[in-house]
């Protein structure tokens, strides 16, 4: 059950990305993106996954260190939990990422490999976001002011 959970995690995240990297500008889309809600059959899945490992979970995070949380991801359900942890912060920095996109009109094109990175790597691809974020906000401030100008 534990492998089909950790499995289940990612394909239930999985239909957000595939909207919001091939059907950026559909209605739906954007609705979707927006909502916070997406997450929470994934946090289902983590909470079914961490009630097992519950008392090695509280000592994880009671008291961090490397050798308790190496001991609790040792652990299938340590482990799927985590996973499905990751999974749901994932989905809701790349929905962040696709509403600041849309509105620093950011081109599908760039965001769509980028949404990719960020699924596979999700803080080189939130960094990557982060610097084109600062770069096009820029820009835009330094039209509106020369804008000003003229």
């Amino acid at each position: 059950m534990t492998g089909f959970l950790f499995e289940l995690s990612f394909w239930l995240a999985a239909p957000v990305w595939l909207l919001m990297i091939f059907a950026p500008r559909w209605g739906p889309t954007a609705r979707i993106a927006a909502s916070p809600w997406t997450a929470v059959p994934v946090l289902l899945v983590h909470l079914a996954l961490a009630a097992p490992v519950f008392p090695e979970l509280w000592t994880a995070v009671r008291s961090p260190d490397l050798d308790t949380f190496r001991d609790l991801t040792a652990l299938a359900d340590g482990a799927g939990a985590v996973w499905a942890q990751v999974i749901a912060w994932d989905l809701l920095i790349g929905q962040w990422m696709y509403r600041e996109s849309r509105r620093l009109e950011i081109p599908a094109l760039v965001m769509g490999p980028l949404l990719a990175l960020t699924i596979l790597l999700s803080p080189l691809g939130l960094l990557t976001f982060l610097g084109l974020r600062t770069t096009r906000t820029r820009r835009r401030e330094a039209n509106a002011r020369g804008t000003d100008r003229g």
